[in-house]
């Protein structure tokens, strides 16, 4: 929230950016939204579409009413003119959070450009719009000039020396970033071509805790984060992503500008984006860092206790099991009380030491703090135990350490998005796949949005009499506001009964936990076969995709790639720019790639991709729900796997004259009584469990395949 004295420091900033199209935004009558979108339609070089028109009409709806909106939208619809047409039209700051980088950079380099110009004969103003992200997405100039601080706490030093010197890989990465740290105007990560290693970034890039402070740092000014803010304070869109919206409306912290709408997009991704951003780690690793960077500016007694408490943590957690945690055993409880005792009384110490050896001590003291707050406030967590949580020892076999740690996450983010989310601003989730079963009720309520507040589709004179503008018990917005919301389908421009097959090997054996399943490699093989290649392959594990391809290279012709053998954007080209080549992976792939043309004709999942059993998280959630009388399979297990599917489906038809089949490699979806949940949860395509027509449809759409489409290499 802004105080008077910023918001008039802001409107002379906006006058300044703006000049004279600085006058107030004012709202545009709703029944101009479908004039505006057709212009902005044409602007893009886009076709109109009932269903975009229907989507841009029911947002404008949501925001004149003070009330929350689902809206499905299926591949084709243009879904981004139909949020951004109303939104602009509205007049209030709009934020736009988006799951994909891909998205993102869509929105602020393609539609809201030409969509802001095709817009201002009607608005008489251009509005302003700016991106914004995390600050470790940024690089970080106090970093690049002066030095990293030493992980050892010995003051700044030179990441190139400690990399390998200027010949090794990551030494020439971290000159290349300092070379475009005098080019670049944003300093975003995401701007570099080529980009650089992780661990080239975080030498040169700093996260909230660790920053100095504009006030405090000698590049305040220049500050790449800070300018990002600044222009989002001053833009009307802020596009964004689904973490940092998280922070903001979760974790309490106001590190996006006031806005009156909210857009959620690709939405089906929001409830993981929180999960990962309210889930924390304990490693052995985290409390060792925390020791070194404290060793020099803390009091020694209290660095030497978090020290041996490092020690016991280490020597129990090297032989922790994995799984879930319903309480902490005493012998560990013990431990990491150690840890957060030892960790507070570093973080009191910490100033109380000053060593005029070491350069820049503000920095490295900022530093030491972060690391040593974030060791107290994750044991301080695991601690509590809240019925809220679900904790876990999870271990991790990278770079053949073998080592475990203790992670705790929210057993439902539906009461936090309830409680952060809803009341002050109108939101707006869309997505390709929101209904699953036939139904929004599933995800609605996952997302913070009970049943029991739905209102009908259509609106309807009187049918929400409390809602509406204002704040206060009953009113559509406020702190005791009920979050009223609707659910609408747009359909989709594709006409997927004519356009694609969804086809269920319903002769295969059920898939057991072995992915070497030898009929439904021979399946696979026939398929691809039949198909001439062009082929995306869905696997639910990594394991199951290698096997698949190793088999299919000894059997088949065909170039077979492999998820991690490359990059991922390089894998998707090579797959767009040869008809007879397939492509196999896993979870990115489910909801990644976006091939149009006959590249993509036959899209192979490999069987139903629930969750693992032995999944903490999600074996605690199905618990809770049963616990409640609830179907714990169903509302957890079965919704996961049909979001995936649903996802995996929709790589299929991209473009108004794409043709091809969906397969899928597992009888269950035909023969349990839970099959039907899944097929109602992907595009109406044909359905059949015939293997013979199969084969023939796919040959006759061979032979007829125009030719491919390869996907450009941006940048």
């Amino acid at each position: 929230m802004t105080n008077d004295s910023e918001s008039h420091d802001l409107e002379s900033q906006r006058a300044t950016v703006l000049g004279d199209e600085a006058e107030e935004a004012v709202a545009v009558p709703r029944s101009r939204i479908p004039e505006l979108l057709h212009a902005a339609v044409e602007s893009v070089g886009g076709v109109e579409r009932p269903g975009q028109l229907r989507m841009a009409e029911a947002v404008a709806d949501a925001v004149d009413h003070a009330e929350h909106l689902l809206v499905q939208a299926g591949t084709g619809t243009g879904k981004s003119l139909a949020y951004l047409v109303p939104a602009l039209a509205h007049g209030d700051r709009v934020v736009v959070a988006t799951a994909t980088l891909a998205l993102q950079r869509q929105l602020v380099e393609r539609d809201l450009p030409r969509t802001v110009e095709a817009l201002h004969p009607v608005l008489r103003r251009r509005p302003l719009y700016a991106m914004l992200k995390g600050r470790s997405n940024y690089l970080c100039l106090h970093r690049a000039n002066e030095g990293t601080p030493s992980d050892e706490g010995e003051g700044l030093f030179d990441p190139v020396d400690a990399l390998g010197g200027p010949s090794g890989k990551l030494g020439q990465e971290v000159l290349r970033l300092r070379d475009w740290a005098d080019e670049t105007e944003t300093g975003d990560r995401d701007d570099m071509s080529p980009g650089v290693s992780d661990k080239a970034w975080a030498q040169l890039s700093v996260n909230s805790k660790e920053c100095l402070g504009a006030t405090r740092c000698a590049y305040g000014q220049e500050c790449f984060a800070e300018q990002a803010r600044e222009r989002a304070k001053l833009a009307d869109v802020v596009v964004t992503n689904h973490a940092m919206l998280a922070i903001d409306a979760i974790e309490g912290a106001p590190v996006l500008p006031e806005h009156g709408l909210l857009i959620v997009d690709e939405a089906h991704e929001l409830v993981n984006r929180v999960t990962g951003a309210a889930t924390a780690e304990l490693t052995v690793g985290a409390v060792n860092r925390a020791v070194k960077r404290a060793a020099r500016l803390a009091n020694e007694k209290a660095v030497d206790l978090l020290q041996a408490a490092a020690e016991n943590y280490h020597g129990l957690m090297e032989t922790a099991q994995p799984g879930r945690v319903e309480e902490l055993p005493e012998y560990l409880a013990y431990a990491v009380t150690a840890i957060r005792d030892a960790a507070r009384q570093v973080i009191s110490s910490l100033g109380e030491t000053r060593d005029k050896g070491l350069s820049d001590e503000d920095a490295v003291r900022k530093q030491a703090m972060a690391s040593a707050e974030t060791v107290h406030e994750t044991a301080e967590r695991l601690l509590e135990d809240s019925e809220y949580d679900v904790i876990w020892i999870e271990r991790s076999d990278r770079y053949g350490l073998g080592t475990a740690s203790l992670r705790v996450a929210p057993l439902s983010v539906s009461g936090l998005l309830r409680e952060g989310l809803y009341k002050e601003r109108s939101v707006v989730l869309t997505s390709a796949t929101l209904k699953l079963g036939g139904d929004f009720n599933g995800v609605a309520g996952s997302l913070g949005l009970p049943k029991e507040t739905r209102l009908p589709d259509g609106r309807t004179p009187g049918d929400n009499p409390e809602s509406g503008s204002g704040s206060g018990s009953g009113s559509g917005l406020g702190e005791e506001a009920v979050p009223y919301w609707r659910g609408i389908d747009v359909g989709s421009p594709f006409k997927y009964p004519k356009q694609g097959i969804l086809y269920v090997a319903k002769h295969l054996a059920d898939p057991g936990r072995d992915p070497e399943r030898p009929d439904m490699l021979d399946e696979l093989a026939e398929l691809i076969g039949a198909a001439g290649g062009r082929t995306l392959g869905l696997f639910s594990s990594m394991r199951g995709a290698q096997t698949a391809a190793e088999a299919m290279r000894e059997r088949l012709d065909h170039r077979i790639l492999l998820q991690g053998e490359d990059t991922l954007g390089e894998l998707i080209r090579e797959f767009a720019s040869d008809a007879t080549t397939c492509l196999f992976g896993t979870l990115s792939l489910w909801q990644g790639v976006d091939v149009p043309g006959s590249a993509c004709q036959l899209v192979v999942m490999d069987r139903i991709p629930f969750p693992r059993p032995d999944d903490p998280l999600m074996s605690a959630r199905q618990k809770d729900v049963e616990q409640h009388g609830g179907n714990g399979f169903m509302a957890v297990a079965a919704t996961h796997a049909a979001l995936l599917m649903a996802q995996g489906a929709g790589r299929l038809v991209r473009a108004a004259d794409d043709r091809g089949v969906v397969a899928v490699l597992d009888p269950r979806v035909e023969t349990k009584r839970y099959g039907g949940f899944f097929r109602s949860s992907m595009p109406d395509f044909w359905y059949t469990t015939d293997r013979n027509q199969v084969r023939r449809s796919l040959a006759a759409i061979d032979a007829s395949a125009s030719p491919v489409r390869p996907v450009v290499k941006r940048g």
